[in-house]
């Protein structure tokens, strides 16, 4: 297995990536597949890729307190002008921050110095906080395992209450 690429995420002035990949909604008549005349030597890598299991990345934006998708790059598009308030999705987005503390070869399991973590409902950020993980005892193994496909979107501290 291997480390996957982060989504995009345009927050605070600044462009970086987030070691989460928000779901996308089912059916949107502005998501669709993208078409082999739309495709590049980006997308080819993103759609065959080890390192992009879904097959696609997302570029997102917080403005004024809410969560757009702008931008959908491999096997899919995001068709229509302007970006799409992500209204459909709750949960926390974790984003990372400072020197990389540890590298783990599967999912989203490396460990940055620190991470934000922004709690959404229904695309609005309702809290955020910072969590510094340089003296966190880390397992690697156990790390890897825990991000296994299916679980590399589940985090520890995701149900702590902000």
């Amino acid at each position: 297995m291997t480390a996957q690429r982060g989504e995009i995420i345009l927050v605070n002035g600044r462009t970086t990536s987030m070691s989460f990949c928000p779901p996308l909604p089912k059916n949107h008549p502005r998501i669709t597949r993208s078409r082999p005349e739309e495709c590049d030597e980006r997308d080819e890598i993103m759609i065959g890729g080890t390192n992009c299991w879904r097959g696609y990345v997302g570029t997102w934006e917080i403005r004024e307190g809410k969560f757009y998708l702008v931008r959908l790059q491999g096997a899919l598009r995001l068709r229509g002008d302007g970006s799409l308030l992500a209204d459909w999705f709750s949960g926390v987005l974790r984003i990372p921050q400072g020197e990389l503390l540890l590298y783990v070869h599967m999912g989203f399991g490396s460990v940055f110095e620190e991470e934000l973590h922004l709690m959404v409902e229904k695309g609005t950020v309702v809290a955020e906080r910072v969590i510094d993980n340089r003296a966190k005892y880390r397992d690697e193994l156990a790390l890897g395992v825990r991000n296994l496909p299916g679980g590399e979107n589940r985090f520890d501290g995701d149900d702590i209450p902000f």
